[in-house]
């Protein structure tokens, strides 16, 4: 696609577009009383304009049903959690049995680490990209203290090369095969947070697989951004957040993936509650647990159905917008036409005053650039909120800038492009 730096360009793109209609589905914060410039998907999604329905209509089924919502209604509770299964299915690439909603990231992945990570004298070691988010960091750490090992000695963590910020997929790969008869579990980002590198799942998976040691993932960034084939590639386990570029409100529930090859294995260790217990049994409250088939069986809690209403109005968006490989689509050019908006700042200023260190090769990135800003980094985020775009930052200087294909257009991307611009003369360049 040939880019050009005029409103008119980025009009005449929003005009053209098939998916222009869904912006209207989401609700924008405000700045001057208009729609501000919102690309911080990649933190949290806005709001589906329908998502207080959604709400709304449990709290309906709960006067009117009381106790027995789980069992009436339209919409009977006990099984709401199928209604979000066929969407998800298709954006994480997975059989629905491999799929179950509950709770948040970073417990799914402490209970999916007490199946999948089970460490001996020997394979004891999990590898997991330097600087990965730190939520992951202290599960990962505090897993390998509860076997009993130091953290220095029990985790790998594979870093990009001298001078660059970003991994290479053979970096990776050489580092599981160097480490064969230590690893015991890989776990690994689909995009990394701060850099938005997408990862080659498919090979870490193959490698960790080689290696003898199981393999899981952390889709926060990944999951609602860019097609997953979590099944075909083999992974063990994954996890995610519904809250980004799923939109489903802040602290909103995640989700967990587990291979069927695994649904037979009767030795797998499990956290377990009533509500993972096998349905056609759950009723007789008998002693002992018996795990329903399929990823439902690591469930432990009941289901938060307001939380999964709120997911269920944006996934319904997700099935209208026609899925994952559209949005794809139309995210690359997006984030492609701010790629080449912020080339067109540093080359009208002949010096690289904006470095962004997301890769190009749009193959290793989703919807978002990381924005290194050379100058007066602080000062020219806070230029951008006062002004009403808002994306978010991270320490020491970078901007992290997402265009959702779901609620972001061409124009926005424009003009947060001149807002940049902008920003360098007001904060004092």
């Amino acid at each position: 696609m040939i880019y050009q730096d005029t409103i008119e360009f980025a009009q005449l793109q929003d005009e053209q577009d098939e998916l222009r209609s869904f912006r209207d589905e989401f609700l924008f914060p405000k700045y001057n009383g208009e729609k501000a410039i919102y690309l911080c998907g990649n933190s949290l999604g806005l709001q589906p304009r329908a998502a207080g329905e959604y709400i709304k209509q449990q709290l309906v089924n709960w006067e009117a049903y009381a106790v027995e919502g789980w069992f009436m209604g339209n919409e009977p509770w006990l099984d709401y959690h199928k209604a979000l299964l066929p969407s998800l299915s298709g954006l994480l690439g997975a059989n629905e049995n491999e799929i179950t909603v509950m709770n948040s990231l970073t417990v799914n992945l402490h209970l999916l680490m007490v199946s999948f990570y089970k460490p001996t004298n020997k394979k004891f070691k999990i590898l997991m990209e330097a600087g990965a988010f730190p939520s992951d960091q202290y599960a990962v750490e505090s897993q390998v203290r509860f076997h009993g090992y130091d953290p220095k000695d029990a985790i790998i963590e594979v870093a990009p090369r001298n001078g660059e910020v970003t991994l290479r997929t053979e970096d990776i790969i050489a580092q599981i095969e160097d480490n064969a008869d230590e690893i015991a579990l890989v776990l690994f980002s689909g995009i990394n947070y701060y850099t938005g590198q997408l990862f080659n799942m498919e090979a870490i998976a193959k490698a960790g697989h080689k290696a003898g040691a199981m393999v899981g993932f952390d889709l926060a960034h990944a999951a609602g951004n860019v097609p997953l084939k979590l099944h075909e590639w083999g992974a063990d386990f994954a996890s995610w957040c519904s809250y980004k570029y799923m939109n489903s409100g802040p602290g909103g529930i995640s989700g967990a993936f587990v291979h069927e090859k695994h649904f037979g294995n009767d030795k797998l260790d499990r956290f377990a509650g009533w509500w993972g217990y096998r349905r056609d049994k759950q009723f007789l409250m008998q002693p002992g647990f018996d795990a329903e088939i399929g990823a439902q069986g690591w469930n432990v809690s009941t289901s938060p159905i307001v939380l999964m209403a709120m997911h269920k109005a944006s996934l319904d968006i997700f099935e209208r917008a026609g899925g994952i490989q559209k949005l794809r689509a139309k995210g690359d050019k997006l984030t492609g036409y701010l790629e080449y908006m912020i080339a067109q700042i540093n080359q009208k200023l002949g010096e690289e005053v904006y470095r962004i260190i997301t890769p190009q090769d749009q193959n290793q990135r989703g919807s978002q650039l990381s924005v290194v800003c050379k100058r007066n980094a602080r000062a020219t985020f806070d230029y951008l909120v006062a002004n009403g775009v808002i994306g978010d930052w991270r320490e020491p200087d970078v901007i992290r800038i997402s265009p959702v294909p779901l609620y972001n257009s061409f124009t926005d991307v424009y003009l947060a492009a001149k807002a940049l611009f902008k920003a360098i003369s007001a904060t004092g360049y």
